[in-house]
């Protein structure tokens, strides 16, 4: 019978990983995070948090911290192909979230939230990542890219939708990846709009462009968005290929899409990927668990990854301080998170018409039910507004003892 586990080595410091180190600590595990990047990230885009994650931080004490870093977006405004005003909404009659319950907040933000209570209590390998692992059935041992060696009791995978634990572990990422046929790209640029707290949807069948500003500032996002029949595979190592790529799905003079191709090929912090989903087998081997993005990646389109991954961390730690052994503590984590997880990534195939439509009819379709809803402020303008909430407050947060 092997003994408890109680060193935990955590790839990534985004979102899951600092969940998980928080929980886990307080469990009193000995906790190490490794994070590839200088430093924790901030800034960002704004992400929301709903449902069963609201719960989560404020169990972890941050609701009034993250109550004060909210955005409060006010309004999203659709326009046609020529920039002419379709219908302005409330952002929950499109996200069928709750006025007043639901957070959004920028993704930099949350990481300092999540970060924070950490910096004297867990260990914390900046510039470094996971070389190689070798999990003898008693402990892990890991190679880190620095050339130090460690040995850890367990092993979690937090570090995103392309997961370098779970391509160590479980191998390529192309069995377990579900592209959902579209890319996006996203990048900041000035703010020369006058926007605040809002956000602009452009659309033509197949395409959108956004202009987002969380709050009057000299900045603001811009997002591309795209259907593509085939991952451009090509493009993930060329960001010149990138920006080509999408310039070539904008050739437009209308509405600011010049000034928002040129801002794209300018801007240096431009985030390209594709809109795609994680869906594994099994989410632990041996001594080695994925958590977040790494095993279960909703997509942008569901717009519950945040969420997902803030419920994950906390059944995750909660099982492995209630079971004696890993083994068990795993597969109580899969059984209640399954479920949730695969709830909310199925939010994504029903409800990406409403940010970029396919067809004209699609989108014709679409800009009907938004004057509609335009008319009637408290209507959600998803027929799936039951669907979204239901999986939203899909999982009932267990109440784990805090052992220490």
């Amino acid at each position: 019978m092997s003994r408890p586990a109680r060193r935990v080595l955590i790839s990534g410091a985004s979102i899951a990983g600092p969940a998980l180190a928080y929980w886990l600590d307080r469990y009193g595990f000995e906790v190490t995070v490794v994070e590839k990047a200088a430093m924790v990230r901030g800034g960002g885009y704004a992400i929301d948090i709903r449902g069963s994650a609201r719960e989560v931080v404020d169990r972890m004490g941050l609701l009034p911290r993250l109550r004060q870093a909210h955005v409060s977006t006010q309004r999203m405004t659709f326009v046609d192909a020529s920039g002419e005003r379709v219908a302005s909404l409330q952002p929950e009659q499109v996200t069928g979230g709750e006025a007043g319950l639901d957070l959004e907040v920028r993704r930099g933000d949350l990481a300092d939230a999540l970060n924070g209570p950490l910096r004297d209590r867990a260990e914390y390998l900046f510039n470094d990542s996971i070389a190689m692992m070798d999990d003898d059935g008693d402990a892990v041992r890991v190679t880190f890219d620095s050339g130090t060696n460690r040995t850890f009791d367990l092993v979690i995978g937090a570090d995103g939708l392309h997961s370098n634990t779970r391509r160590l572990v479980f191998g390529p990422e192309e069995p377990f990846h579900r592209y959902l046929g579209k890319v996006f790209a996203g990048f900041t640029l000035p703010n020369e709009f006058g926007l605040t707290h809002e956000g602009t949807i452009w659309n033509e069948p197949g395409r959108s462009a956004v202009l987002y500003a969380h709050e009057s500032s000299e900045l603001l996002h811009g997002f591309f968005a795209f259907t593509h029949e085939t991952p451009p595979f090509d493009a993930f190592r060329n960001p010149n290929a990138q920006r080509d790529l999408v310039a070539r799905h904008f050739p437009e003079k209308a509405w600011h899409l010049p000034r928002l191709v040129e801002s794209m090929r300018e801007a240096d912090d431009l985030f390209f990927d594709i809109v795609s989903q994680i869906h594994l087998p099994a989410w632990s081997r041996g001594r080695v668990v994925l958590a977040g993005d790494a095993a279960h990646a909703t997509s942008f389109l569901a717009g519950q990854g945040t969420s997902v991954s803030l419920v994950g961390a906390y059944v995750l730690a909660g099982e492995l301080a209630t079971h004696a052994h890993h083994s068990a503590a795993f597969a109580a984590y899969e059984r209640r998170m399954r479920p949730f997880a695969e709830r909310n990534q199925a939010l994504a195939t029903g409800g990406s018409t409403m940010v970029t439509p396919t067809t004209r009819e699609e989108l014709d379709a679409r800009n009907a039910m938004l004057r509609k809803a335009e008319a009637a402020p408290k209507t959600v303008m998803s027929a799936r507004g039951d669907e979204k909430r239901a999986a939203y407050w899909g999982l009932v947060l267990p109440d784990y003892a805090i052992v220490v």
